[in-house]
């Protein structure tokens, strides 16, 4: 296994026999943000799963449903909140077929895509975060499931989020992430992928995204 960090939110996992790709975004598609990322080249018959957590734009990005041109083996899982009927996509020119390659989730439930198991979490923004287990390894990606702290919400919508977020991340002691934090754990996985805290009073950051590997 080879994990790739991409840029912002954006991870590649290379498996044996397939590749996984995590909330990829061309590099200039958010306004006041620059990244310079970019996806490795496989030849066209490689198996590739595409996850997007969301709709946002530094989470999502249309041309990836283009991707299908070059490796006729893809398959996208996306979040419902990402919409894309038959008259938008040929509106944007892109063959509406795509759809036949897309599996739609929803926060809190199970999927089976190929060999591929798959369970979402709730965010605690928009969308879902991804838990993901394939050829012996179980991978998470938090997507927008953070503890967030939001500018001037107060203590009591700070505290929903707080608690939701706990709820949510509580659901993977069940599972391979039983101790996230600790390193030397030995389970079949490990890797996670989160979103870090805002702090009270910290400057904007360009990129407020990072991750960490167990």
């Amino acid at each position: 296994m080879q994990i790739i960090f991409i840029h912002h939110s954006c991870f590649l996992v290379e498996l044996d026999d397939k590749v996984l790709i995590f909330d990829y975004f061309d590099g200039d598609k958010v306004e006041g943000m620059h990244f310079t990322g970019k996806l490795p080249s496989y030849e066209p018959d490689t198996k590739i799963y595409m996850f997007a957590s969301h709709s946002h734009k530094d989470h999502y990005d249309m041309d990836i449903l283009r991707l299908t041109d070059k490796y006729p083996n893809i398959h996208y899982i996306f979040s419902k909140d990402i919409r894309i009927s038959p008259h938008f996509l040929s509106k944007h020119g892109i063959d509406p077929a795509v759809r036949d390659r897309v599996t739609f989730v929803s926060p809190d439930n199970t999927y089976h895509v190929d060999d591929l198991d798959i369970m979402t979490l709730r965010s605690t923004d928009a969308g879902v975060a991804f838990y993901v287990a394939s050829n012996g390894v179980s991978l998470f990606h938090a997507g927008d499931l953070n503890d967030w702290e939001w500018d001037g919400a107060g203590d009591l919508i700070n505290g929903r989020v707080r608690r939701a977020f706990r709820h949510e991340i509580k659901k993977l002691s069940e599972l391979s992430l039983i101790h996230i934090s600790e390193p030397t754990r030995r389970t079949p996985i490990s890797y996670a992928v989160f979103c870090l805290k805002k702090k009270k009073n910290e400057p904007t950051r360009q990129a407020e995204i990072s991750y960490a590997a167990f």
